[in-house]
């Protein structure tokens, strides 16, 4: 008989914020969204200028922890999930540590999407979901392999998941995600009628 192993691990960390700890609460942590995207003219002349349905803090502040006690208590919680994670991946942080170095606000609206990307200058990403309405997009991710297999047929439809080339979460409202900032991920177009509201974050070695 073969043996077949699997020789690279792509690991996606999923887990409930409460479980490392007392969630900030849902409603108040919606309503900071919202007014951090009132007030920040800065951010929203940044999605008008390029073409950003929705908004998004990630390119005008870079202090939601020191502007809002609720962010600073989520850093906190975040800090015990991404030690959990760095555990996982067994890295050898030589005497460093992971430190968050951004976390910004994402609303989507209907219609909505975020295109393909990776994040360069961190180790660990990650986004923890504030509302999600029935309907609202998965986050989606793609083998890195994808662009080396070249002539490689497709999958069959029925694959396993960790053979697929692509593979679709759907985050619940308290939940985080965790993944290497290599790991080329989007959110597709929003089908739901309301706003799917999000925070995302990056912690480098440091």
């Amino acid at each position: 008989m073969p043996n077949i192993e699997s020789l690279f691990v792509t690991r996606l960390y999923r887990a409930t914020l409460s479980e490392k700890g007392a969630a900030p609460d849902s409603a108040e942590l919606t309503a900071s969204c919202w007014s951090v995207a009132q007030d920040d003219e800065a951010g929203q002349a940044w999605c008008d200028q390029n073409d950003y349905a929705g908004y998004t803090s990630y390119a005008s502040l870079d202090d939601l922890p020191w502007r809002f006690p609720i962010f600073a208590d989520l850093v906190k919680l975040l800090d015990k999930h991404v030690a959990g994670f760095v555990d996982d991946l067994a890295f050898d942080l030589d005497g460093r540590r992971m430190e968050l170095n951004a976390l910004w606000i994402n609303i989507l609206p209907q219609g909505g999407i975020h295109t393909s990307h990776i994040h360069p200058h961190s180790v660990i990403s990650g986004t923890t979901y504030v509302t999600m309405p029935k309907g609202a997009s998965a986050i989606k991710f793609e083998d890195p392999r994808l662009a080396m297999m070249m002539a490689a047929p497709l999958r069959k439809p029925d694959a396993p998941q960790e053979l697929r080339s692509f593979t679709y979460i759907e985050p619940k409202v308290g939940e985080v995600l965790l993944w290497e900032s290599w790991l080329r991920h989007e959110v597709p177009m929003n089908m739901a009628d309301e706003d799917r509201i999000s925070v995302s974050f990056n912690y480098g070695w440091v």
